[in-house]
């Protein structure tokens, strides 16, 4: 099924449910899982169905309880492990709000790899909705070191989403190993399909310990790399069917790899789905050497903290003085009604189909000024409101026929916040975004002006846009 709709500027979620039925590598059992569309701005969320009260769990990085071999996140007796593959095919696949129903402590390891869960996104579609998805550019590189694991971490500002990983275990049929994803658009195909993998050596101690009871051969890569004694070979052959260990060193039952550097690609695929758990849609070129779910985990909350002390910067658009506007106080005369001295915007500087930014200067010769606190000048906020109606229009009103003019009527105003005021001498930034897309000449916007790389308005706004007849109608 294809997506309703494929704009990366707005979140997404299912088109319809879905289900994903498998067994845990842990406890052996079916699990059964459905995920189900959500909400604008829900995110991603697990649902213990199994459990009193069906509690929930975000997939959060501040939610993670326990990163051996396996990421899970838990909020009081509510857990879910083994999230990583899922996380990883619901980020790439642009999914940003779905439900995800589970009766076990764990998501089905399926074939080891993201690639079924790939499968049963593209098997119901996404559906776009009305939120749009905010992606946050990192102001500086954030590097992350754990010198006891040899592992080094770092994200740097790039406009695109970039990885780079690197493995070495010190395993001759292993070697170092080398991966990379230039284009998030790329892993479906590069990515996805990779398995999950261990060494033969390890398996004695998992199944001792009752750790892997879902694991078979058709789950995971098993490397040999050290050689197999006959009593070792037949203690294990008790777990898996048909079991043809090597007679030196290399893959269990002989396995071919989807590529030369499967390993790699899975521990990248894994990056993927612990970093999505920074809850937040970020631009950056990773670059990671050695990791693992622990240490992913710890970068995941540094480039969280990160994002949280940046996310207001990250918020104000930029303003370019020398960057020629794309519409200035003459061309927006010819779209909007308002004249001096009533015209509350001097140019627009960036426009889409969602938003639309534009600029005012705030000088002592505004009109307003002689009499509202006089020897104090302060802008009235219900002016600040206005200008960013104003600008809103610019996008809303259709400009199909230069012909036509339209007005605009204020219907609503909610969530209004003044949180510092505006003198002479400022420039107002004022940004607009459709909350939803314009039926009907109904207009719904969410307005911010920035003063100063600080918020100094927010409000909800609700207009009607109405066609004005002609004078010989």
């Amino acid at each position: 099924m294809q997506s309703e709709n494929n704009c990366p500027g707005y979140q997404h979620t299912l088109a319809a449910e879905v289900s994903v039925n498998g067994v845990g590598i842990h406890s052996g059992q079916l699990v059964q899982m459905l995920l189900k569309p959500a909400d604008q701005n829900t995110g991603i969320v697990f649902q213990r169905v199994d459990l009193p009260g069906k509690p929930t769990v975000k997939a959060d990085v501040d939610n993670v309880v326990e990163t051996t071999r396996s990421t899970t996140i838990g909020v009081g007796e509510a857990r879910i492990s083994t999230i990583e593959h899922l996380m990883a095919a619901l980020y790439a696949n642009g999914v940003d709000n779905v439900l995800i129903e589970i009766d076990a402590a764990e998501v089905p390891i399926l074939d080891g790899s993201a690639a079924p869960f790939v499968e049963a996104i593209q098997r119901t579609g996404r559906k776009q909705q009305a939120a749009q998805k905010v992606y946050y550019t990192l102001q500086h590189n954030i590097v992350f070191v754990d010198d006891d694991k040899k592992v080094e971490m770092v994200a740097m500002p790039y406009d695109g989403y970039r990885i780079n990983t690197l493995i070495d275990f010190n395993s001759a049929v292993l070697g170092t190993q080398h991966a990379s994803l230039k284009n998030i658009e790329e892993f479906n195909d590069q990515v996805a399909s990779c398995r999950t993998f261990c060494f033969f050596h390890e398996l004695e101690y998992l199944f001792d310990n009752n750790l892997i009871k879902g694991g078979n051969k058709d789950n995971a890569i098993v490397v040999v790399d050290k050689p197999v004694t006959e009593e070792q070979a037949a203690k294990l052959g008790k777990y898996f069917d048909g079991i043809a260990v090597p007679t030196d060193t290399g893959y269990l039952n002989n396995e071919t790899l989807r590529f030369d550097n499967e390993p790699a690609r899975h521990k990248l695929l894994d990056v993927i789905g612990d970093l999505a758990l920074v809850g937040m849609p970020f631009r950056a070129h990773i670059i990671a050497n050695k990791p693992g779910h622990a240490t992913n985990v710890a970068f995941a909350k540094k480039i969280k903290e990160h994002i949280k002390k940046n996310k207001l910067k990250a918020d104000v658009p930029p303003y370019d003085i020398e960057k020629p506007p794309l519409y200035d106080v003459h061309a927006i005369e010819r779209i909007l009604p308002h004249r001096y001295p009533f015209l509350m915007v001097d140019k627009i500087i960036e426009m889409t189909p969602s938003y639309v930014i534009g600029i005012k200067n705030v000088t002592y010769n505004e009109p307003f000024f002689q009499g509202h606190f006089p020897g104090n000048c302060v802008m009235p906020g219900v002016l600040m409101v206005e200008a960013l109606a104003q600008c809103g229009g610019i996008l809303a009103i259709p400009k199909d026929n230069p012909d036509d003019q339209y007005d605009t009527y204020f219907i609503k105003i909610d969530n209004c916040k003044f949180k510092q005021k505006v003198v002479p001498g400022d420039t107002l930034l004022l940004k607009m975004e459709l909350m939803n897309p314009v039926r009907r000449g109904i207009c719904e916007m969410k307005g911010t002006i920035f003063v100063n790389n600080k918020i100094a308005v927010e409000a909800e706004l609700v207009a009607q846009i109405v066609k004005r007849p002609k004078k010989d109608d």
